[in-house]
């Protein structure tokens, strides 16, 4: 007869989650490095959502990489705005529209839209590392990129109106997703296919938790590739539209239902 196996505890479950379990107590509060642990990373989620979002830097890594790229703006005008209105972060400013609307030529079938979202850090820190690695792949099934666009004070649904703009068949929207205490600097991708005003979050596919500890810059490529590739060739994306690519990553993507938008 064999033995049964040790019982799990806590510390083992601590192992597998970076989740805030089994953190114990003292007297009737938290014991003071879990409480100072979790003041931080609510420190650094605020301060994610409140930092700088680098326009030049962006505009600079993207044509270094060979693509067409403008800066635009979305109607907020301040952060305040930004996260007290999420519908004028889903339209463009006058400015930004006239801009577009004289760049339309040779737009191609993909348009990516680069936003600073609810996590400027995010975008800062990985949106130029993830093109670089999409473009090659994208390159495999001659998907042309037509113009690249940095948006500044950017909600997801900002990507319809400039698709519609470019006339793309399709359009990525790069975005910093809403900061969460074990991770400030989550970056996802939202592909529309025949972008314009008025789609809703199911008619979009996303790829989420793009990040250092998440889904990596290799894996987030190859799925956001495949469903572009199989948007086109299916001309459909959001809850119809299932990765099939396969891969250990595949857990990871997502259908935004109506409504979600993922705080972006």
């Amino acid at each position: 007869m064999t033995s049964p196996p040790p019982g799990r505890t806590l510390r083992d479950l601590r192992q597998l989650t970076p989740a805030r379990v089994g953190l114990g107590r003292t007297g009737a509060s938290l014991p003071t490095d879990a409480l100072l642990q979790f003041t931080r990373d609510h420190a650094r989620a605020r301060d994610a959502v409140h930092a700088g979002f680098d326009v030049a830097a962006l505009v600079t890594g993207l044509n270094g990489l060979g693509l067409r790229s403008l800066a635009v703006s979305s109607r907020v005008r301040s952060r305040r705005d930004y996260l007290a209105r999420p519908d004028l972060g889903r339209m463009l400013d006058p400015e930004s529209r006239h801009l577009l609307a004289s760049h339309t030529a040779g737009s191609g079938q993909l348009a990516i839209v680069v936003g600073d979202g609810l996590s400027p850090s995010a975008v800062n820190a990985h949106a130029i590392e993830l093109v670089r690695r999409l473009i090659p792949r994208l390159a495999i099934d001659r998907i042309e990129i037509g113009h690249a666009v940095v948006a500044c004070g950017a909600r997801v649904a900002l990507g319809d109106e400039i698709g519609e703009l470019f006339g793309a068949r399709m359009v990525a929207v790069l975005i910093g997703e809403r900061p969460g205490l074990s991770a400030p600097d989550s970056l996802g991708a939202y592909l529309t296919f025949a972008p314009q005003v008025g789609r809703t979050d199911a008619e979009r596919n996303c790829i989420s938790n793009i990040h250092g500890a998440g889904l990596s810059y290799d894996e987030a490529a190859l799925r956001i590739a495949w469903l572009i590739r199989q948007g086109l060739v299916r001309k459909l994306t959001g809850v119809t539209l299932k990765d099939e690519s396969g891969g250990a990553a595949s857990g990871l993507i997502t259908n935004p239902q109506p409504g979600g938008e993922s705080g972006v």
